[in-house]
């Protein structure tokens, strides 16, 4: 699939982040700046490729992008200021790496707050439509899932190397059988019946 470019500015930065819907780890943001001529035929929404491919894609994004940065939210500041925040504030991490920084910001969701009154626009399935969203999807998705593999061998009861902190039926059932590690995220509704958690 082959992806457009938003605007005219020749540093267009595209932002994501992936993990917001997961009981434990962090919130991860990725933003990437892409030259003007990169093209790429596999590149999509992190979501529709397979892990192979994702990971197949992360070192040409980085070695072929102008400028890319990734930043990780830990749970412990997701619980403090929320979940939405947290992304948010992961996207402007991201964006701050980013050497030169962008004239324009183009962000997948509804939701972000000014960066540095640099312009931005919020495209919803924005993943599925630009380029350096898509960019930024993948990265962020590859970062994230390779940390939560590292930390699957402290708690490997949880199979976060297959579930990655989502809160599939095993992880569920892991979270009533095991409890709570520091890992996750204390504000979530981490079992559909909260009373049988002892936090």
């Amino acid at each position: 699939m082959l992806l457009n470019y938003h605007s005219k500015f020749t540093l267009e930065c595209g932002t994501d982040e992936a993990g917001r819907g997961c009981l434990a780890g962090p919130v991860t943001a990725a933003a990437v700046i892409l030259p003007k001529d990169f093209k790429n035929t596999v590149l999509n929404d992190s979501k529709q490729l397979s892990e192979k491919n994702r990971f197949g894609l992360k070192p040409i994004i980085e070695q072929d992008a102008l400028c890319f940065g990734v930043a990780h939210i830990f749970q412990e500041e997701i619980d403090s200021i929320n979940i939405l925040n947290a992304s948010i504030l992961a996207m402007h991490q991201s964006i701050e790496k980013l050497n030169p920084q962008p004239e324009y910001i183009i962000v997948d969701g509804n939701k972000f707050k000014p960066y540095n009154n640099v312009p931005f626009e919020t495209i919803i399935k924005g993943d599925g439509k630009y380029i350096s969203i898509a960019a930024a999807s993948v990265l962020a998705k590859t970062y994230r899932d390779a940390y939560m593999d590292q930390i699957h061998e402290e708690f490997p009861m949880y199979n976060w190397k297959k579930n990655k902190g989502y809160p599939t039926k095993q992880h569920r059932e892991a979270i009533k059988k095991y409890g709570i590690t520091k890992y996750h995220r204390k504000s979530f509704r981490l079992l559909p019946d909260q009373l049988s958690l002892e936090l």
